[in-house]
């Protein structure tokens, strides 16, 4: 069982590097996938049309943060497995955690089909807009299972130290998708974009099983899977994925709350959002590394080298993260008119990033060290942490500050307060925990010793 990179021996910075850069090209593509969708969407069917893209986006958010998440969980015992050289457990957890996802993703399938109208009421979903966003989340919904087990292979080849495929993929997908979007969308409308998507889906698992097949770096037997397989990965998938949802979750309520102010709003807060991605995609791909390096690093017994990775990633995350901030936060007005034409809807962008602003440089904190709480195998606290800032502060506070005379401001300060508290009970935790792990390995080591 070899890596293609070997993360507890070699240099940390060229590791870390090797394994994040790949993760982040893939977000750049995915990214771009997305733009591609809502340019199209933006110029084609004009401000309504990208108003319902905006709405059924939060649903769409939330189903690809559960993918992500769970893919995620499920990679800490993988790439544990993998650093201690355990080939034969790491292919059964592998095997039952695709048949797992396979299930589960039919399931929510199945029953978000059967429930889409109720929860669109229930999200205030203009009724101009109504038609549209069902007509475009009860396509979208049937790719869910093809995207889901995409996510859950790139899940596995990262355990293995192969951060290409996840890279690979994206652009297979994102150059599908770019060709077929326009030619869809001038046709069918919304629901041509949504076509575009499902087919683009089917095209990552059709790679991803094409991959397997030629790298053979693991073996898919049914007969190694094993009830202790389940329980392990409900016990760090569910909370993976749960933890993931949380931005999702807050963002649909902030969309909730945004509804309010008008199609305006709602269009610029889309807008918003896709420029976020630019900021939150890089702190996504140092989590998705992090969680994996540091999975081999405690499976290897070498705790000293999860230090090295966490410095290393702290300093060079948060630099990065800064440069690229700045530029969004500066040229927000103009970058907003690729989207939408409408001088109304740039200034709320514009204030947008100007009252969050440093809360990008404390999310790649937040992440690094959610990261790294999750290799070492603690999903759990990950997920609280989750919840108490986005969910627990960042809601409430919002809701708070909208009938204030701040207004819409009081919403996007709400985030930002998020953010603050975010980097610093996640910092605190995850040296508590690094602390903790270390006392226990050295008391086990002078036990050796003695006996």
């Amino acid at each position: 069982m070899k890596n293609k990179i070997d993360f507890v021996k070699g240099n940390t910075p060229k590791c870390l590097f090797a394994m994040v850069m790949p993760l982040l090209m893939a977000m750049i593509l995915t990214m771009a996938y997305n733009l591609v969708d809502s340019l199209w969407v933006g110029n084609l069917l004009g401000e309504a049309g990208y108003a319902a893209l905006t709405n059924s986006t939060a649903i769409v958010l939330i189903l690809s943060a559960i993918a992500m998440g769970a893919s995620n969980g499920a990679a800490i015992i993988i790439s544990q497995a993998v650093g201690a050289g355990k080939k034969e457990e790491a292919e059964g957890i592998i095997t039952t955690m695709l048949v797992m996802a396979a299930v589960f993703s039919f399931g929510v399938t199945v029953v978000l089909e059967l429930s889409l109208k109720f929860i669109l009421i229930w999200m205030r979903t203009p009724a101009e807009l109504f038609d549209m966003a069902y007509a475009y989340l009860s396509i979208y919904l049937i790719g869910y299972i093809a995207i889901f087990l995409y996510m859950h292979f790139t899940a596995v080849f990262r355990s293995f130290g192969d951060a290409l495929f996840q890279m690979k993929g994206m652009l297979l997908s994102t150059i599908f998708n770019a060709v077929l979007d326009p030619i869809m969308i001038h046709g069918m409308g919304l629901t041509g974009a949504a076509w575009a998507t499902v087919l683009s889906e089917v095209i990552c698992l059709v790679f991803a099983l094409f991959y397997y097949s030629n790298k053979k770096m693991f073996k898919l037997q049914i007969h190694s899977i094993h009830i202790t397989h389940v329980k392990a990965l409900l016990a760090n998938a569910v909370p993976a994925a749960i933890q993931s949802c949380m931005p999702a979750i807050s963002s649909a309520v902030m969309l909730f709350l945004v509804t309010g102010f008008g199609i305006t709003t709602i269009a610029a807060y889309g807008v918003t959002s896709k420029l976020e991605i630019l900021l939150f995609y890089p702190a996504m791909a140092m989590n998705m590394g992090l969680t994996t390096i540091v999975g081999q690093c405690v499976g290897a017994k070498r705790l000293d080298r999860v230090k090295d990775y966490m410095k290393c990633a702290l300093a060079g995350g948060s630099i990065f993260i800064a440069v690229i901030s700045a530029l969004v936060i500066a040229f927000a007005k103009g970058l907003t008119g690729f989207f939408i034409d409408s001088a109304e809807t740039a200034v709320i962008v514009q204030g947008f990033f100007n009252i969050v602003s440093i809360g990008y440089v404390l999310y790649m904190i937040t992440s690094c060290y959610l990261g790294e709480l999750s290799g070492m195998g603690k999903p759990g606290i990950s997920m609280l942490l989750m919840f108490i800032y986005y969910i627990v502060v960042r809601v409430p506070l919002a809701s708070l500050l909208e009938h204030t005379e701040f207004g819409l401001n009081g919403i996007w300060a709400a985030i930002l307060v998020s953010h603050i508290l975010a980097a610093v009970l996640a910092a605190f935790e995850g040296i508590r925990i690094e602390k903790k792990m270390q006392n226990a390995e050295q008391i086990s080591l002078q036990h050796k010793v003695a006996a």
